[in-house]
């Protein structure tokens, strides 16, 4: 039997175990990434619309959902987005900057994934893609068992990804991985995911699709104020993908549906026309919805038939209409996968298990999910980067 040793095994060819391998091949490191898919990158080529948001520009453990909110706070410093950028330029990759400090390229995503492929050629990084993980084994030194063979290594390093997205490959193999070993995790579920209204709200609501406009989203503490938009089952859109990584079953939300409008005194002013709700707010808002909203809420007299009493109700009702999602449209629709590795178990500085030297967790499989907008991506550098120099 053939066994073939290497310094470093990365399990997993996406975004941050391409970066983790490059970097510890600068270091003089053989490094071997092990990719069960036909190519690497899989995440990276569908993300930004396939413009890949590469990296956002404010960056901080702000942005940054976690059972340890600190835990983000040394990789994030030690690997900047500032340092990204630097190496998108120094491969003359055209990028733009979009709001909130988003980085997408001009042109495909492909140019990063290219990127990554030529800087790991650089560093004498080897890539084998079909390759199915069997068994992972540890004595003095860590065994990979595979289709394709065996293969030893002094370090591991895992950077599988979540759950999310299934039809691009992802599968629970980090955090088998993380249990065998005895780590603990945090609970997993969908992240940046859309949600769903009850059955009997669907079909109220699913004339609507593809109806966006921007309102603030509240859940509990935490507040988004972007574009939502209405599907066949729901809600999504920027703000309701932020908001779900903070929502869970039972919750509520509330939505303003004019943010940036004094509400009450817009409608006192108006209350002396013979205008109907719906018409006013057809005004501010997309007409289907602002009809539909109106019928619903049972709003269909003319503005001067109520009283100023009621007028503050509808007030409050468009500031702070409630609805209470039944649930997500899962893993197949959820950018990223929310928990993971739990952050105690690991160096924050190297991302190294604290029970068991030489091996490492990095990426999206760790409990750090970042906001919308090029965050999770900078989670990927840095934390790749912390281990690549530390293998």
């Amino acid at each position: 039997m053939v066994i073939i040793h290497k310094d470093v095994i990365i399990l997993g060819g996406g975004a941050a175990g391409l970066f983790c391998a490059c970097e510890a091949g600068r270091r003089g490191r053989s490094v071997l990434v092990l990719e069960h898919n036909a190519q690497v990158g899989r995440k990276i080529a569908v993300s930004g619309g396939g413009r890949c948001n590469f990296t956002n520009w404010h960056s901080n453990p702000g942005y940054f959902v976690s059972g340890n909110p600190r835990f983000c706070v040394s990789a994030l410093a030690r690997y900047t987005p500032q340092d990204f950028l630097r190496l998108v330029e120094s491969h003359q990759i055209p990028y733009h900057e979009k709001k909130h400090g988003q980085f997408f390229c001009d042109t495909s995503s492909q140019r990063i994934i290219q990127m990554l492929m030529d800087e790991c050629a650089q560093a004498r990084v080897e890539i084998r893609l079909n390759c199915v993980i069997q068994q992972i084994e540890k004595n003095l030194t860590f065994r990979v068992q595979t289709n394709q063979g065996i293969f030893e290594s002094q370090s591991l390093v895992v950077a599988t990804g979540g759950l999310s997205i299934a039809k691009l490959g992802a599968t629970g193999l980090g955090y088998r991985a993380a249990r065998q070993f005895g780590l603990a995790l945090t609970e997993i579920r969908p992240g940046l995911v859309p949600l769903i209204f009850p059955p009997e709200e669907q079909a109220i609501w699913s004339g609507l699709r593809g109806i966006s406009f921007l309102a603030g989203v509240r859940c509990r503490e935490t507040e988004f104020t972007e574009n939502v938009l209405f599907t066949h089952k729901g809600l999504s859109g920027p703000a309701i993908l932020q908001i779900s990584s903070y929502w869970r079953e039972g919750d509520s939300l509330s939505l303003n549906l004019l943010p940036e409008l004094d509400v009450p005194d817009w409608l006192k002013r108006c209350r002396s026309s013979g205008a109907l709700p719906a018409t006013l707010l057809a005004e501010r808002l997309p007409r289907r919805f602002a009809q539909t909203w109106c019928g619903v809420q049972g709003w269909t007299r003319p503005l001067r038939q109520y009283s100023l009493k009621q007028i503050q109700q509808l007030a409050a009702q468009l500031q702070g209409w409630n609805i209470k999602p039944s649930g997500t449209e899962g893993y197949q629709k959820a950018e990223v996968t929310r928990g993971g590795v739990d952050t105690r178990e690991l160096s924050p500085k190297t991302m190294e298990a604290v029970k068991v030297p030489n091996l490492f967790f990095i990426g999206e499989v760790v409990d750090v999910t970042g906001h919308l907008g090029g965050h999770n991506f900078q989670w990927a550098w840095s934390s790749g980067y912390c281990a690549g120099q530390s293998v």
